[in-house]
């Protein structure tokens, strides 16, 4: 498999406090990787890095598609085709569907007028081809407050596979979410590789990873703790080799290996 991005020693650190040290991190193509770590771990952080939020060290190196990225900011990232969905608070709950399928992004004719009739079709299409949306109750023109948390996260990726997102990278998505909303979720998250992109599941419960990753990391401390290919490790299993983290900082106890 090839990869889509790539990190290699990443490093940063503000002031006198180290947040990662060394981190080698990829994403393949198609490929949907579970990062797993405690509050502090420092996953937030590099998140940040790979969207071009906070820059890395000296010495550490980004590469997408085999090819070095230097300097990556927020808009960079963005027409690279790596999109953040933030949990719920990526949408706008008070606004239509369709408004927020094309929030920013918002289609327009030739004299530069809004074409409204364009964005509710495309997103009634979007509906029924990626939302799974069936129901004549709920339409284009429906007020997204008025959907389920499983739901919302399922416009938000919707969103980002419209507009071509290459890497969608999901922060805690079921974060609140009830049994039921989090199934819905996690279907949602499988129609990512499905649709042939890749993903990265952020989240601290390997119980919801587990499912639909392809290969899960592990960060403790700053550091990638181990990781592996998940038909390599049954559900238990990782669950014994995660409890060595918190034990030696690696999921093998000796030094993190793959």
């Amino acid at each position: 498999m090839s990869n889509f991005i790539q990190m290699k020693n990443i490093s940063k650190t503000f002031g006198e406090v180290s947040v990662l040290r060394d981190v080698n991190f990829e994403v393949g193509d198609n490929e949907i990787v579970g990062l797993l770590g405690d509050n502090g771990a420092g996953k937030s952080t590099l998140v940040k890095i790979l969207t071009g939020y906070h820059q890395p060290d000296a010495g550490g190196e980004l590469f997408l598609k085999d090819r070095r990225v230097d300097h990556l900011t927020v808009a960079k990232a963005r027409g690279l085709g790596i999109e953040v969905v933030y949990q719920e608070r990526a949408l706008a709950d008070q606004q239509s569907l369709w408004r927020n399928i094309f929030m920013g992004r918002e289609l327009s004719g030739r004299l530069g007028r809004l074409n409204l009739r364009k964005m509710k079709e495309e997103t009634q299409k979007l509906m029924k081809t990626l939302m799974g949306f069936t129901s004549t109750a709920v339409t284009a023109d429906s007020v997204v407050r008025t959907f389920s948390g499983g739901e919302r996260q399922g416009v938000a990726i919707t969103r980002a596979l419209y507009f071509n997102a290459e890497l969608i990278i999901l922060d805690e998505p079921t974060m609140g979410l009830s049994l039921s909303e989090t199934k819905k979720c996690l279907d949602f998250v499988a129609g990512i590789k499905s649709a042939g992109k890749s993903a990265i599941f952020i989240d601290h419960n390997i119980f919801h990873v587990y499912p639909v990753a392809d290969r899960i990391v592990v960060l403790d401390r700053g550091r990638v703790a181990g990781q592996f290919l998940k038909n390599e490790l049954s559900l238990q299993e990782l669950i014994d080799r995660l409890y060595l983290v918190a034990q030696t900082g690696s999921l093998e106890g000796n030094g993190g290996v793959k």
